[in-house]
């Protein structure tokens, strides 16, 4: 059996150690903490823009530049992930196809596209003629009812057509007395069916005959069930619109990934950072877990790198402009004109620092400027990765997804 620690508890991290604890292998995942699907949408980008607005994401994909992470882990580990997780988690938790991207609403009022969403937001899928009404509540700053309407009432779809949409307000505080609640507050309180049957009371008798009512994303938290009973009792599609993070959406499908992981096996070191590791030549024999009492080695035949960018910490920059992978030292790749990785051009291109990473050959392993391997063993997965701009092309959860899947081949074929 082998002995695999996967570094990282974000959706590439959970993705690859469910796959290869599912395959026989005893996987250890070490988690320093929550992972960045708690920020997330819980929706699966595989390409949104490139830099125009992507229909066909898979077909993107397949066209995507020699230096995007994609040329190198290619449109079948791509298909294999997003199958993969869905199978995972289960009927009733993702619907779409990468091969097309949906348009939904932000909580901007603008409209983005994905591929596959929760079922929850599924009925926010714009389309002409459609008369939607927008609910906001009073005591929940982070959604403005009356901005997200305006702006989609504006907007001209892509295939032609518009939308007519309307805000609501209600004064439904989710708790006693509270005039400013945060959305988790919110998901919570519409767990309780009594929460919902006061929002259906008070907002049956505002609608006109609406195709659709679009809600901030906290239509529950832990009950699967609280916006299916809501759209039943009104009568009427309902879905979400995400909003800022941290993301309920996000939580919903972090802590559903987490429970399949640890029933497939996976060990979870959760609040511990990987601090160091051992090597022998070009194989790595373990890891060093910093945790509450003394540092712990974990052997290792193989190791899953999934820690993030620049956003977790994995890649530093210090005051001198030295950038670097802070675990194993990896070389970068994306680092060849330093003076312009920020610049002040604000509005101009990208700025160049989002797309500096690890490179890696077809197996997801670190490689040097000359295409040698660091590590035989060490396949990095996810936002670690260089070439892609991940939250302007709206790519992330494909790169997780594909390069998971393409480093467990790897793993399991070796």
């Amino acid at each position: 059996m082998k002995r695999i620690v996967v570094i990282g508890g974000g959706l590439a991290g959970l993705v690859a150690a469910t796959k290869l604890a599912g395959g026989g292998s005893s996987v250890t995942l070490v988690s320093e903490g929550l992972g960045g699907l708690q920020l997330s949408q819980g929706t699966i980008d595989v390409y949104g823009y490139n830099p125009g607005r992507v229909r066909a994401p898979m077909a993107a994909v397949a066209g995507a530049p020699a230096v995007h992470p994609y040329a190198r882990i290619g449109t079948s580990a791509v298909r294999d992930g997003v199958a993969f997780l869905q199978d995972a988690l289960g009927t009733g938790w993702l619907v779409g196809d990468p091969e097309v991207n949906l348009q939904l609403p932000t909580a901007l009022g603008v409209l983005r596209p994905t591929a596959l969403v929760p079922p929850s937001m599924a009925a926010g899928q714009a389309q002409a003629g459609q008369r939607w009404a927008i609910v906001g509540f009073r005591q929940l700053k982070d959604f403005g009812a009356e901005l997200v309407a305006g702006n989609l009432a504006r907007a001209e779809l892509s295939r032609g057509g518009r939308i007519e949409a309307r805000p609501i307000v209600l004064d439904l505080p989710p708790r006693s007395g509270e005039s400013d609640a945060s959305g988790l507050v919110y998901a919570r309180a519409f767990d309780d069916p009594a929460f919902r049957e006061r929002v259906v009371a008070a907002l049956r008798p505002l609608l006109d005959g609406e195709t659709a009512v679009g809600f901030p994303a906290v239509l529950g938290l832990t009950d699967p069930e609280a916006w299916t009973a809501l759209r039943d009792a009104l009568g009427v599609p309902v879905f979400e619109i995400p909003l800022p993070p941290p993301g309920i959406p996000g939580m919903r499908l972090g802590r559903r990934l987490t429970a399949v992981a640890k029933q497939r096996g996976v060990r979870f070191l959760a609040g511990s950072r990987a601090i160091g590791h051992e090597a022998d030549g070009l194989r790595l024999t373990g890891v060093v877990v910093g945790t509450a009492a003394t540092p712990r080695r974990l052997r290792a035949d193989d190791v899953v790198y999934a820690p993030g960018g620049f956003e977790s910490g994995a890649i530093t920059v210090d005051s001198r402009w030295g950038i670097r992978e802070r675990l194993f030292g990896l070389p970068l790749a994306g680092l060849d004109d330093i003076d312009r990785l920020i610049t002040d051009e604000y509005w101009d291109d990208p700025q160049s620092v989002f797309s500096v990473g690890v490179g890696v050959d077809a197996a997801m392993r670190p490689v040097r400027s000359d295409g040698s391997v660091v590590y035989e063993n060490l396949f990095a997965i996810g936002g670690i990765l260089a070439g892609a701009c991940r939250w302007r092309e709206k790519s992330g959860e494909g790169i997780a997804l594909g390069s998971a899947m393409a480093a467990c081949r790897a793993i399991e074929a070796g």
